[in-house]
């Protein structure tokens, strides 16, 4: 399929003619396919936008239309709707899957690596859609793909470690946990990611996996053990949660 098909129907699916088209050529514009090429070239700084944008305009949403729940529902609800299992399965019922521009690196990584797309892609189209149309029509463009998942039941599903760590910081700390990613290194198509956590200031958990967000999960649960939280310890076995090797007590978190 040529750039240009893939635009249209992307501007369909989004029901917006794209002013900048090199926002939306972007936006589904995997790293593999333009390696060596400027950041702007691929989807990444315009799913970091979109990121921050979502889950803003999610927050708005489910503010407004449960004013029964209490903050660590919405919280619950909140995390599931913007996850990597729910974005990618939207995505992938829009019929973005065959729109993403890929590197003949990526092809061969299969369902993980398309996973993996599909969710960034429905992030960076959320971020070139602020830039180009604005809040209120990416507003709506929002609320006409997630609406259908906005259900009370979501925020009752066996939590992420990522809304335990945010519940369990707002409630102790009464502050948010903090990520940074420290680490980046392999390949396009295999890329290794490192995260960290901080609490309150003092770095309380680390982690690695296949993409930015498993890597955030992975430093999350650490965290969590550091804590001694005690659902974590329930979930995930008391010998699995006991703090990492050369880790500073809870406390104090980790140097």
């Amino acid at each position: 399929m040529k750039l240009h098909q893939r635009i249209s129907a992307v501007e369909k699916i989004v029901e917006h003619h794209f002013s900048d088209t090199q926002l939306i050529t972007s936006a589904i514009t995997h790293p593999s396919a333009v390696e060596g090429q400027p950041v702007s070239a691929s989807y990444e700084r315009l799913e970091f936008l979109g990121d921050s944008i979502l889950g803003a305009m999610v927050a708005t949403d489910l503010f407004e239309r449960f004013p029964q729940m209490d903050e660590g529902e919405l919280t619950r609800l909140k995390i599931s709707l913007v996850s990597g299992a729910t974005l990618s399965e939207v995505s992938q019922e829009l019929g973005i899957g065959p729109l993403i521009v890929f590197g003949e690196s990526e092809k061969g990584t299969g369902t993980r690596g398309m996973h993996s797309a599909l969710e960034n892609v429905y992030e960076s189209i959320v971020g070139a859609l602020y830039l180009d149309a604005g809040y209120e029509k990416t507003h709506e463009f929002v609320r006409r793909t997630l609406s259908p998942y906005m259900v009370p039941e979501r925020a009752l599903r066996p939590i992420s470690p990522k809304s335990r760590l945010q519940e369990v910081t707002q409630r102790d700390y009464k502050c948010a946990p903090e990520y940074k990613l420290v680490g980046e290194e392999g390949p396009a198509h295999l890329p290794t990611f490192t995260s960290v956590v901080f609490v309150d200031g003092a770095r309380m958990g680390r982690g690695t996996g296949s993409s930015k967000k498993e890597s955030e999960s992975a430093a999350a649960l650490d965290a969590l053990r550091n804590l001694g939280d005690e659902e974590t310890i329930k979930r995930v076995g008391a010998s699995d949660a006991a703090p990492v090797a050369g880790a500073a007590p809870a406390a104090g978190g980790l140097s």
